[in-house]
This record gives structure tokens, sequence and C-alpha cells, in this order.
């Protein structure tokens, strides 16, 4: 059991801004003080799930709540910082595999299983799981949902691998109630053997109202997508994250504003080696450079720590790294196995993996009083 971190600096990040200027959300003065002070000595600290599914869609609302998705359609929430967990899983969904989930709030929330033809499908609850309404099926024996995300409440995408050459997107305007194929014409064309990989719920980001993009692998090189209108039309860039192989590519995406981003990946085998496994833009995905020090191995998830503009996680089987520098430098600062991570803006890191593992960092936590605990 992996629940420390070597060294203060994740804690300390998590707790007071990362500069001079870079003012909190939440926490100000004695408690900044106070917070900085547990965060030093803590790291992540795993929760008690009380099941063996692995959770590769993971949604941080705040320092409360946070929802989880995975295998054997299993779907947890909690409202009291990861202290406990309600198994919220929709009824009859034993045999999908939940890959993503956007969470709004303690009670609304949007799943995605994926899988080719009907395996993959959108749910969505307004009541904190206690019913499920099915809002998307897919009827196309050619289409794979790898991935979703949301501009706000209202907005969001979810992309499938490509059909008839061009990835497909998914566009929903009310929330995921409903759901519709945007036109192609505005997508290039993909590569031979190209994909999206859903390993983490972050191969489809967003950041602002307009801007997404969509990490690739699997054909001779690893690209990043970009759309400036919601989806309609994209550009494609080449990142410097080694391809070439179906297991190879970019494999998760984290953008802090429209220009500053951050793509992470590698060759997912355990027995092979993932050189340059990160990559950084300052230009919103027209140019990506490699890290100059790079994770040691394949990671699958990250995310921006939520105060200052420079710290980062990145997460994979083998371990959490971090970075201070936005992305040009990375150090292992835990060596246990996540999948996925998710920030908030209140100063709360979460992530999730195998057999069940679902880990928090940062400041303590205060229940959500919603009626469904």
């Amino acid at each position: 059991m992996s629940v420390g971190l070597t060294g203060a600096a994740l804690a300390l990040t998590l707790a007071v801004p990362a500069r001079a200027g870079a003012t909190p959300t939440a926490a100000t003065g004695a408690d900044t003080a106070a917070t900085a002070a547990t965060a030093v000595t803590s790291g992540w600290r795993l929760t008690p799930t009380g099941t063996d599914a692995r959770f590769r869609g993971l949604a941080a609302v705040d320092r409360s709540t946070a929802w989880a998705a995975g295998s054997k359609g299993t779907v947890l929430r909690t409202t009291d910082g990861g202290r406990s967990w309600r198994n919220v899983s929709p009824p009859g969904a034993d045999g999908l595999e939940f890959r993503d989930v956007e969470a709004f709030d303690a009670r609304r929330a949007v799943v995605l299983a994926i899988g080719e033809g009907e395996a993959s499908r959108v749910l969505r609850t307004e009541d904190g799981g206690a019913t499920w309404t099915e809002s998307f099926r897919n009827t196309d024996p050619r289409a794979f949902y790898d991935c979703m995300t949301f501009f706000d409440p209202r907005h969001g995408l979810a992309m499938s691998d490509p059909v008839d050459g061009k990835y497909r997107i998914l566009s929903t305007r009310d929330g995921g109630r409903s759901w519709h194929v945007l036109p192609s014409g505005g997508m290039p064309d993909a590569l031979p053997g190209e994909a999206g990989f859903a390993a983490s719920g972050q191969c489809l980001v967003s950041a602002g109202p307009r801007d997404v993009w969509l990490a690739t692998g699997g054909a001779a090189t690893a690209r990043v997508l970009h759309s400036a209108d919601r989806g309609l039309t994209w550009k494609a860039t080449v990142s410097p994250i080694p391809a070439g192989d179906p297991a190879r590519g970019v494999f998760g995406l984290a953008f802090r504003d429209r220009t500053h981003g951050l793509a992470v990946g590698g060759d997912y085998r355990k027995d092979q080696p993932s050189p340059r496994a990160a990559a950084v833009t300052g230009d919103g995905g027209r140019n990506w450079r490699p890290s100059a020090t790079p994770p040691p191995a394949y990671r699958s998830g990250v995310a921006w720590l939520p105060y200052g503009k420079a710290s980062a996680l990145a997460v994979g089987p083998t371990g959490t790294d971090l970075t201070t520098d936005g992305g040009r430098t990375w150090r292992t600062v835990d060596t246990g196995s996540y999948d996925t991570v998710d920030c908030t803006r209140d100063g709360t890191c979460w992530a999730s993996g195998e057999r069940g593992r679902i880990a928090v960092a940062g400041r303590a936590a205060r229940p959500t009083h919603d009626g469904h605990h």
C-alpha cells in the first residue's frame, strides 16, 4: 500500500499558492497555514471503496464531492471527502465498462460506457445516482466511444474512434439529456491505425467555453486535434510522444486555460519502455515540445494542481509524478498504481485506478448535506 508522498512538494503545492500573487480560492491567512501544515504530512490517502472495480473515470467536484466510474458498471460517489463511498451504480449495468464520468455537483453526473456498437452508451443522473436515464445508445457497429467532456453544465461532447476515416463527435446542448452526431466536414482524416485511448477519461478535454482537444495514438505518429468551435472544425498537430504501435500514443491531456496544456502517454504494455512520455504546449496545441525530463514510464492521466500556474500531476500504473515548472521536468513522488487524476479549485486532488483504488490529497473535506449519504 502506497499512501505517502516522498517529500512535501505535492502537499505544499495543494495547500498554498505556488508563487506570489496566486490567491487561493478557499483558503487564506491562518486557514492556509493550517491546511499547509496538515497537508505536508499527508499526500495520497487511500479511501475505503468496498469494491475491486477498476476506476478509469473520475470527476472531482470539490474537496467533499467526487464521482468514480469503472468496470462492471460501477459508479461510486462520495460527499464526505472519501471517508465513505456510496454505490450508485445504474441498475442492470453490470456488463458495461464505464470509462468516463463528468459531474456538475453532488447530484448531477453523466457517465460514458465504452465498446463496440451498443456497448457505447451515455447515462445521466439528477438525484445523486438514485435513478439513471440512458440518454444515448450507439447503434453504429463501426463506432466505439472513448471519452467525453463538458464546457459547462449544458454543452458537452463525446468522441468515437474513426468511422469512415474520421473521428466521430457527439454533442449535447442540454446537459447530456440528448445527443446528436456533429457533421464530419471539419474533421481531418484519421491516420491509418489511429484511435483514441479510453484509459483515463482524458482523451477528450476542454478549457473555457469553446476549446476542446482530442488525443490519439496507434498510428505512425501520435497527434493532438484541437477545435475552437465546440467540435465543428478541427486542426491536427503531431506530438513528440512516440507512437507507431497500437499500444503507444497520447493517453491523457490537461489544459489549465486555452493555451497551456500537457500531454502524457507512452506504451501501456508493462514490458515496454516509454521514452518521451510527456509533452507541453504554450500555444493551445499548435506546437508541442517534449518534456526535458519526462516521467520514467507510461502515464495515462494528468491534471494541473489548483494553485499557481506551473504544477501538475501525472499518474499511471507505476506511480505519480509531479512537475513544478509547467511540464518541463517531472519527478516521481509516489509508486502507487492509478489510472486517472483530477484536481479541484478548492485545493484537493483525487486519483483512481485498479482494484478499487481511490485516493485523495490536499485540503480536509467537509461533508455535503444533500440527502444522499
